[in-house]
């Protein structure tokens, strides 16, 4: 009766941990009440920041068109002066609407998104 029996173990903490991220990337990940309640809030402050920054750049883009028709940098005569004027006017507005485009898009993103933030706050101020 020759019976051998032999256990072959081979351990790296090093490589177990590496193993253990690469494991993790590809699980289904799940979202923590405060990992929540910080992407909401990121999405209401962040909600009107896109459309701001269109309204002020635009303005800002045509409002210098319009300037350098007024000071004949393009163009020529009265009526390159007198459209500049009007484009430098429209630029202008179109810069100053700039924050309350912002400021109405924030509102709108608080009202859609208050009731589940003060849900997510009283769970997590309970919990502590």
């Amino acid at each position: 009766m020759n019976q051998e029996t032999t256990f072959i173990y081979n351990y790296s903490a090093k490589e177990n941990k590496e193993v253990q991220e690469i494991r993790s990337k590809y699980l289904p990940r799940e979202e923590s009440k405060l990992e929540e309640l910080k992407r909401l809030d990121y999405a209401v402050q962040n909600s009107g920041m896109i459309e701001s920054l269109c309204a002020g750049i635009g303005g800002a883009l045509i409002f210098g068109f319009g300037l350098c028709l007024a000071m004949q940098v393009i163009g020529n005569g009265m009526v390159s002066i007198v459209f500049g004027v009007l484009l430098g006017i429209t630029g202008m507005v179109g810069m100053i609407a700039a924050y309350p485009v912002y400021r109405k898009m924030v509102q709108k993103a608080k009202a859609e998104y208050a009731p589940r933030i003060l849900q997510l706050t009283d769970e997590l101020m309970m919990k502590n």
